[in-house]
C-alpha cells in the first residue's frame, strides 16, 4: 500500500487528500516530531523569550494512544496546542501561520477536521484557563470540587491526563495534569460504591429473562453487565475510562485483565442463560477479588450466592457498593445518592456531549 494517499476529511471517505502513506507512525509522535522540527524553531527565533506549553491533548485516538492506520481517514495530521499569555495569541498564530511548512512528513499541514471543512494548520494557540474551561466545563487551577469531578465525563478527564506535553515553560500545564490525575479518594470510593450498585440491579436477571422465554432480553442485560464490569475494573484500576469505540482496548490494557476478559467475551457468547450465568459468575468473582486486594474495605466474600429464594447466581453488589460508602469519610460525599458521576448514568452522546448537561444535572441531584 505504499505511495497510496490517505485522505484526511471533515469525516471519513469524502476524498479530501493529506498524507502519503508509507510506515504508520501515531499521531503523537508524529505531533512531537511536529514540534520538534516546525514549530519550536519557529518560535525560538521570532519569540525567544516565550513562556508557553505545548502538548498534544484533547478528543482524537491518538492522544489515548489508540490510533492506528485507520485513524488517519479524517480528524488527523500534524496538530498541536499551545498554551500561553491569550495577550500573544495574535501575533503567534500568524507567524505561524505565514511560516509554518506547507508539508510535514508527507501530511498536509493545513487539513480540514469534523465541523471546519476548510483546509487550515492545526496548532491552536490560546490561554490554558480558556482551553480547560472549554474542553473539562471548568478551570481546575484553584482546585476541583466534588460537583466539577462528578459532572465531568472520564472521557474528558481521559483526554487532558493523556496525550504528550512536549514543553511546558511555565510549569502549570504539568501541575494541572498531576492534580486531575485521579480522582480524590472519597470521590473514586464513592464512584466505586455507585458502579457496584449499578451490577447488582440488573445481576439477577439474565437467568429471570430467560426464565420468562426471553433469550434475547437475557443476552442484552448479560451485555450490559459485561460493560459495567468492564467500567468497574477500569475504575479499580485508576484507569478513566473511554467512551465505548475505545472501552474494549483500554480494558485489554489493563496487566491482569486476561481471565476477567476471557469469562465476559464467553458470557456474551453463550447461547442460553445458564452458561451466561456460569461466566458471569466467574467474571463476579475475578472482580470481587481485585476488590479485596485494594484494601478499600474490609476483605468481603468474592463467592457467588443466590438470588434470595430464586435460581439465580449472582456477586450481591449491593454488599460492595455499602462497604465502599461506609468507607468514605467526607460526610457530604456519603450522603450523595448511589447515581454516581454524569457518565455513570447518562447513556447519550449528544448529552455528555455538551458540557452543560452533565453539569446541570450533577447541580440538580
Amino acid at each position: 500500500m505504499a505511495g497510496r494517499e490517505n485522505q484526511v476529511p471533515g469525516g471519513p471517505g469524502d476524498g479530501i487528500i493529506t498524507c502519503v502513506e508509507g510506515t504508520f507512525v501515531s499521531g503523537l509522535r508524529l505531533a512531537g516530531e511536529f514540534y520538534d522540527e516546525a514549530v519550536r524553531p519557529l518560535l525560538e527565533a521570532e519569540f525567544p523569550a516565550l513562556r508557553y506549553a505545548a502538548a498534544l491533548l484533547g478528543p482524537g485516538s491518538e492522544v489515548l494512544g489508540f490510533d492506528a492506520e485507520r485513524s488517519t481517514d479524517h480528524d488527523w495530521g500534524p496538530r498541536l496546542q499551545l498554551f500561553l499569555d491569550p495577550d500573544q495569541a495574535e501575533p503567534i498564530t500568524s507567524m505561524l501561520a505565514a511560516r509554518l511548512p506547507a508539508v510535514f512528513r508527507g501530511c498536509q499541514v493545513a487539513f480540514p477536521v469534523t465541523g471546519d471543512p476548510v483546509a487550515r494548520y492545526r496548532v491552536r494557540v490560546m490561554g490554558l484557563g480558556a482551553w480547560l474551561t472549554g474542553h473539562l466545563g471548568f478551570d481546575p487551577r484553584p482546585g476541583a470540587t466534588v460537583p466539577d469531578w462528578l459532572a465531568t465525563p472520564s472521557q474528558r478527564l481521559a483526554e487532558v491526563t493523556a496525550g504528550a506535553v512536549f514543553h511546558d515553560g511555565p510549569g502549570e500545564l504539568s501541575r494541572v495534569r498531576a492534580t486531575l490525575a485521579w480522582y480524590p479518594r472519597d470521590v473514586w470510593l464513592y464512584l466505586l460504591s455507585c458502579q457496584w450498585v449499578r451490577i447488582s440491579q440488573e445481576e439477577a436477571f439474565p437467568g429471570r429473562c430467560a426464565e420468562a422465554g426471553d433469550e434475547l432480553g437475557s443476552a442484552v442485560v448479560t451485555a450490559r453487565l459485561a460493560r459495567d464490569l468492564m467500567r468497574l475494573w477500569l475504575l479499580m484500576h485508576r484507569r478513566y475510562p473511554p467512551y465505548s469505540k475505545w472501552l474494549g482496548t483500554a480494558f485489554s490494557r489493563v496487566p491482569g485483565t486476561a481471565p476477567l476478559a476471557a469469562s465476559l467475551t464467553a458470557a456474551l457468547g453463550a447461547a442460553d442463560w445458564r452458561s451466561r450465568e456460569r461466566h458471569l459468575s466467574q467474571a463476579y468473582v475475578a472482580v470481587a477479588e481485585s476488590h479485596n486486594r485494594l484494601g478499600l474495605t474490609e476483605p468481603l466474600d468474592p463467592r457467588t450466592r443466590r438470588y434470595y429464594d430464586r435460581p439465580f447466581q449472582v456477586a450481591d453488589g449491593g454488599r460492595f457498593a455499602a462497604a465502599l460508602t461506609e468507607a468514605i469519610a467526607d460526610p457530604a460525599i456519603r450522603r450523595l445518592p448511589p447515581i454516581g458521576a454524569a457518565d455513570q448514568f447518562l447513556d447519550s452522546t449528544d448529552a455528555l456531549g455538551d458540557l452543560r448537561y452533565p453539569r446541570a444535572v450533577i447541580s440538580a441531584s
